[in-house]
């Protein structure tokens, strides 16, 4: 026998953060080292900012798209943030998971939930800046942003940080590299819970628990 067989379901990763924390680049960084995962292309009717690319940053739509796809139950999750809808599509992340694949969501909190009320072994990470006035730094040093919205994202995040706790892990983004390492040892430590391992090496562990083999 071998050791391996047809792959159980992919696990589901959340990762979650106020804006300006870092998690793209987190994000990023950890699917350079794991190109396994597959990354889930949110929905969003706002508008691209300088740099955004249709189809690989976001998938851009038009507010009454967005809703019509409401409608059609074309979201997975979906959520009103600062006034823009963003949302995953079922089809980009339920074919992917039963094909075996690991599949990421780049997602906010209420969207999270969302995502943990249809599967709750999802696996949820918070990131957290290392202070308010780091948050409010990174986010003018992107410079994508007017001074309106910068406001509205500074007084919209100690609500999306009050809720860390519905994560099942949390990575304060104070050095980069350490972030980037704790979050793929998230990834690389869920994937060998007992659960999965079982179905990933079902006819192993017969192999090797076989009273009657020599």
């Amino acid at each position: 026998m071998t050791a391996t067989q047809t792959p159980p379901q992919g696990a589901l990763f959340i990762v979650a953060a106020p804006s300006g924390a870092g998690k793209s680049s987190i994000v990023n960084a950890v699917r350079a080292r794991d190109p396994a995962i597959v990354l889930s292309i949110s929905f969003t009717s706002r508008p691209p900012r300088p740099g955004e690319t249709d189809g690989e940053h976001y998938h851009f739509v038009s507010k009454e798209r967005f809703e019509e796809m409401i409608e059609a139950g074309d979201f997975f999750e979906y959520a009103l943030v600062h006034g823009d809808w963003k949302g995953t599509a079922r089809q980009s992340v339920e074919p992917q998971l039963r094909r075996g694949h690991d599949v990421l969501l780049e997602i906010d909190w209420q969207g999270a939930r969302q995502v943990r009320a249809k599967l709750p072994e999802a696996i949820g990470v918070f990131i957290l800046p290392p202070s308010r006035d780091v948050l409010e730094q990174r986010m003018r040093a992107r410079g994508q942003d007017r001074e309106e919205v910068i406001r509205q994202r500074l007084a919209g995040a100690r609500e999306e940080m009050s809720h860390y706790d519905e994560f099942d892990y949390v990575v304060v983004n104070e050095r980069f590299e350490q972030a980037v390492d704790e979050v793929a040892a998230v990834f690389v430590a869920s994937r060998l819970r007992r659960p999965r391992q079982q179905a990933a090496y079902r006819d192993l562990l017969a192999s090797l628990l076989n009273r009657e083999a020599n």
